[in-house]
Formats: structure tokens, sequence, C-alpha cells
């Protein structure tokens, strides 16, 4: 009965997103005030529907309804609670119901939030939001119903696929779909701006707190996946350029680059075309990545979906999303009110450049990516574009970009002077030049590229703190620069604390490419390695069970100079519901960095194949990642407090 219910929520949800997509046109063609608020009712009513259904499939999998489909195809009884929970959206129909209640929250959040817009121009973005709205419905209801009934039930499940059995796992994929449908916001905000023909400062201040929301969003969710890698797969990398990993990256650098064009549309009212442009865009990524995850034209950890009917329809709603956005900016951009000029050397140039370098990056991931699907469909074989491609475009694109970053904020508004930014950033470039030369030096000349990343690092974390210096003038009035550093708006801490985050990441990839010490050995129980300064000793093994599967644990014991560090615990799991063999590797972090060890087969004799590892500041990549996202909070805080509704002050007060 709870799955008949989930499932007439979903009918009228569709209801509901057919009025919300077709009626307030209708009233605004009309001017009829009636029709034209029924937006609002409408998103509202599409969000509690979806509440219900999510909760029904939620229900369905915690009590191991069976003759439910999603919960035979993808869970199991001895399943722990966290992954009953997790199973609903690491799935194929339950990640799209997700999809969905999500599309609708970021609705009503618009509804709610955006009651200072002029209605006409609300529901018009509404509109958009519920036509989307209604292509996801029409996709889960008709060819990935979560709520198809078994007859007979089987008497248990399948099971999940052990390697998303993972808290990383747990979390990673709804904080990607948050950003991916956060985008949707952006792209009904673009959409409605070209319907009215009209995109302005306003406009632009209207629509970065929701690209922030996303762009949070999405690094956060790039962050999860990447540590999720790093210790559950066993291997030691954090990433690999899978097509899946670029799907959810492409979106993050388009809507990076968005969040810096609006600026440029707020201060300047310049760049209008291209802001719409990357709006659209962005999104247009996020389905790409949905096509590329459900339509099985790639085989993935990630991929849910092989159906070719599932493909078809995704296909055709990108073709009509997509191509019906685009043909609208074919004919309406164009009409946009040109806004103001600015000089080649101005914090506006400063911006075209981090959108022009960030856009072609995208370009290049996109094809990249793409490519060999193509070559394969055109009968050409099966073609891999492999990680040094895609590296060698990051140092080639984002070196200059990083480069940027330290001189754009010191540029004034439609005309600056590099004379004067360089000036100040100079101590930054001498530092940067003195800390490339003693790595070159050291390591005889052998990582000119790591010389190179780290030098970049400095100077762009060093130039971040000149440029605070700058705004508080710490060194021209140093008397009262506490006061000015305290009266910094939020915006300005959280512009600094990204850019700094983006800094520490490019310390840990740098480091922790160059100076990462692997050890593949076989060791016999009292066995020691050395890596790194540190003894691994081994205890050999033992066995374990857990709630779903059994388990050989290794021992080490790590020491250093004679002192005990910690003990290491890696596991070597066979899962049962679904049979599958799985590595958990144990990981100690330190200051230093990570000792981090992974058991592999038996090789005889007691003795055991084992990869030991020292991984120097690793944990650089989340903790960058971390301060980007306190950097986008700051800022959004900050800008929430610039555009919120004026306070009413009182009479006589």
């Amino acid at each position: 009965m709870i799955a008949e219910l989930g499932h007439f929520a979903l009918m009228i949800a569709l209801v509901f997103a057919l009025m919300g997509a077709v009626v307030p046109h209708y009233g605004l063609a009309r001017g009829n005030a009636r029709l034209i608020s029924l937006a609002d009712n409408a998103v509202l009513g599409q969000f509690l529907m979806a509440v219900v259904a999510y909760a029904a499939l939620t229900y369905s999998f915690l009590i191991s309804d069976f003759s439910v489909y999603a919960v035979a195809a993808h869970s199991h009884s001895a399943k722990p609670l966290l992954y009953k929970i997790s199973g609903v959206w690491g799935n194929h129909e339950g990640s799209l119901m997700f999809w969905v209640l999500v599309l609708t929250l970021f609705g009503t959040a618009v509804s709610v939030k955006g009651k200072r817009l002029p209605m006409r121009f609300r529901s018009r973005v509404l509109a958009v939001q519920s036509a989307l709205v209604l292509g996801f419905l029409l996709f889960v209801i008709f060819t990935s119903n979560p709520f198809t009934r078994l007859d007979p039930a089987p008497l248990e499940g399948n099971g999940l696929n052990p390697l998303l059995q993972d808290p990383g796992l747990a979390f990673h994929p709804p904080m990607l779909y948050l950003g991916y449908v956060g985008l949707s916001v952006v792209f009904s905000f673009a959409t409605a701006a070209l319907i009215e023909g009209e995109v302005t400062p306003l406009w632009a201040r209207w629509v970065r707190p929701w690209t922030l929301t996303a762009w949070m969003f999405l690094t956060g969710g790039l962050a999860l996946g990447s540590w999720w890698a790093y210790y559950e797969l066993g291997w030691g990398g954090w990433w690999f350029w899978d097509p899946v990993e670029n799907a959810a990256f492409m979106p993050w650098l388009a809507a990076t680059a968005l969040l810096h064009s609006a600026i440029v549309v707020e201060k300047r009212d310049a760049l209008k075309s291209w802001t719409i442009l990357l709006a659209i865009v962005a999104f247009s990524f996020s389905l790409l990545g949905t096509f590329l995850v459900r339509s099985g034209v790639i085989t993935s950890v990630h991929a849910f979906a092989s159906d070719p009917a599932r493909g078809v329809f995704i296909l055709a709603f990108l073709a009509v999303v997509i191509g019906g956005s685009m043909t609208l900016y074919a004919w309406r951009a164009p009409k946009l009110t040109p806004g103001g000029l600015f000089g080649l050397v101005s914090r506006e140039s400063a911006l075209v450049l981090n959108n022009v370098l960030l856009s072609t990056f995208a370009a290049v991931v996109l094809v990249g990516t793409l490519y060999p699907l193509f070559v394969e469909a055109m009968g050409g074989g099966q073609l891999s574009v492999g990680p040094p491609f895609f590296e060698y475009a990051a140092a080639v694109l984002m070196s200059p970009l990083i480069v940027a970053l330290g001189f754009g904020p010191l540029l004034a508004w439609k005309r600056g002077r590099i004379s004067r930014a360089a000036q100040i950033v100079l101590p930054a470039l001498i530092v940067a030049l003195v800390a490339a030369l003693v790595i070159a030096w050291q390591s005889a000349g052998g990582v000119v590229m790591t010389a190179f990343g780290l030098g970049l690092a400095t100077w762009l974390i060093v130039s971040v703190f000149l440029e605070i210096a700058e705004r508080i003038q710490l060194f021209k009035k140093p008397g009262n620069a506490w006061g000015r550093l305290r009266n910094l708006p939020r915006a300005s801490w959280g512009m600094s604390l990204a850019h700094a985050g983006l800094a520490v990441i490019l310390f840990g990839i740098t480091i922790s490419e160059a100076w990462t010490e692997e050890h593949l050995v076989v060791m016999a129980p009292g066995e020691s390695v050395a890596v790194a300064g540190y003894d691994f000793t081994f205890g050999g093994v033992a066995p374990v069970a857990g709630p779903n599967f059994t388990a050989v644990r290794g021992f080490f014991d790590v020491s250093k100079n004679g002192g005990r560090v910690t003990e290491l615990t890696p596991e070597d799991r066979v899962y049962t519901n679904p049979v599958m063999n799985t590595t958990e590797a144990s990981i100690y972090p330190l200051v230093r960095g990570d000792l981090y060890a992974v058991i592999g087969e038996a090789a005889g004799q007691g003795r055991w194949s084992v990869r030991l590892y020292f991984k120097p500041f690793i944990s650089g990549l989340w903790l960058g990642a971390v301060m980007m996202m306190v950097g986008g909070l700051l800022s959004l805080s900050d800008r929430r407090l610039r555009i919120g509704a004026p306070k009413t002050v009182k009479a006589g007060a």
C-alpha cells in the first residue's frame, strides 16, 4: 500500500508540474494575475508530493519490502541501516527520485526566497523550473518507476554494490545532486531572462547566491568522491579522470566561471550574453552527466543503468532542454543591451581571462571524455584518453589562471594599472621564485614540474595575504589595521579563503605526487619494511566477520626511531550479497602525510602481498576543498545581507 501511495504521489506531482509549466506563461500572455500566481502553488504542490513519494520509497527500503522492484534489486535485509538509507539514492530509480525531490525543493526555495522578485519574472523562473520537473517525472514514471511491484516477491534482495557501502559514498551522491540540481535554478533564471529580453545588474545579484550554493555543493561532492577513491579503492590515488568523474568536474568548471562572470554583470553591467550562455552550459553539463551515468554508454562503479530506452529518453530530453535553450539564446541574446566598457587592463579583463581559461579547460575535458565514445559508436574500436592528456591540459590552462588570480583582485574596475598591482605582488613573486629554485636545486633538477607547481601555489597563497594587507593598508597605515580587518566584507573574506584553498589543493597535489613513497612487497609475519623513515612490521592476519561480509584483516605495527606510532589494520573483504571482493585500506593521518597500508592476496607459506605508502601532505586536497566551501559560505552570508529585505523601522524609534 505504501508503494502505491508513493506512485500516486508521483502522478499528482506530474499534474502539478504540467500546470506549473504551462499555466503561468498563459497567464502572462493574457495578463491574468490569478493564473500567473499559480506558479507558486504549483511548485509547492510538486515539492509536497515529491516528499511523500520519496518517503514511501525510503520506508520500503527500511522495512526491506522486496515486493518493490527497486528494493529487491538494490537492497538486502542484512544491510546496515545507513546503507539501507543511502541505498535509496544508490541506484538508478532512487537517484532519479532524489533528483526530482531536490528539483522541487529548489523550486520551492525560489518561490519562498524570491518574494521580492517581480511577480512576472518570478513566475517565468518557476514555470521553467516546473518544466524541468515535468521532464524528470516523465522519465521516472514511464521508464524508471521505483514503485514497480514484483509478483511473486523474492525472499531476499540482491543487495547494493559493496563499493557503494561506505560512508563517503553514502553522502557523496547527495552532495553532487544538490550541486547539479542547484544549477537548474540558474538555468531557469537565464531562460526567464531571455524570454523577458532583459538582463540587468539586479538579475546578476539574484542569480549569484544560487550559483554559489550549487558551486559549494559541487565542490563538496567532488571532494567526497576523491576522498572515497583514495581510501576505499586501495590504489593510493584520488582522481583517475574517469568519464563520470569528468562529468561532475565539468559543471564545477562552468559554475566557477559563471560566478566570476556574474560579478562583471553586477558591477559593470557587462558580459550579459556570455553570462547567460554560461548559465545554460553549466546546467547542460549537469544533464550530460546524467546521460553518461544512466544511459549505459559507459561502464563504471558510478553507472546505474544500461537500458537503451532510458538512454534514448535522456538523449531526447537533452535535445529538448539544451537545444531549446540554445535556440532561445540565439534568438534573444543579440537583443540584449550591451553594458559598460572596460579597458584591457582592468578587473573586468582579469575576470574575462578567468572565464576563457576555465571554459577552455571544460571544453577540453568534454572532448577528452566524449571522443572515445564517438569513435566507438562509429565503429572505430575502443579508444581511451588517459590521465596524461587531461593533466597536460590542466597544467597549460590552469597555470596562467593561478597567475591571474594573484593580480586580478588588485586591479581597479574599468581601468586599472598593471604597474601598481605588480608592485604589490612583487614579494609574492620573489618568494615563489625562491621556493621553486630551492626545490629544483635540492632535487638536482629532476623535478621541474614539481618546482613549478610549488612555485605557483606559493605565489597564490602569498598574493592572497598581500591582497588582504593592501585592503587593510597594513604596510601604509598599520595603526588601525586591526579595525579595518574586522570591517572587511564577508564576501572579501570568502574570496580570499577560496583562493587560498585552491593554493592548498595545489600544494597537496604537487607534494603528494612528487614525494609519495610506495612499496609493493610480499611479507611474512615478523618482517619489516622501511617506508619514508617509518618501519612497517607485519604482525600477520586474522579472519573477521561483518554484518554482510567476511574479511581477512592484516596487522601492521608502525614505528619510527624505535617509538611506536600506530597500528594499521587493512582488510580484504568478501561481501555475500552480491558476492564481491573489496579492499579496505587502513590510513593514519599525520601532519607530514598519511601512512597507508593495503593487504592483498595470500602468497603461500604464510606470506601476503601488501602495498605500503607514505603520502606526504595528501590531506591538503581535502583541507583546501573545505576552505573553498567555507569561503563560499562566507560570501553567501554577505550576499544575503546585501540583498535581503529592508528592515522596517518603527515610528519614533
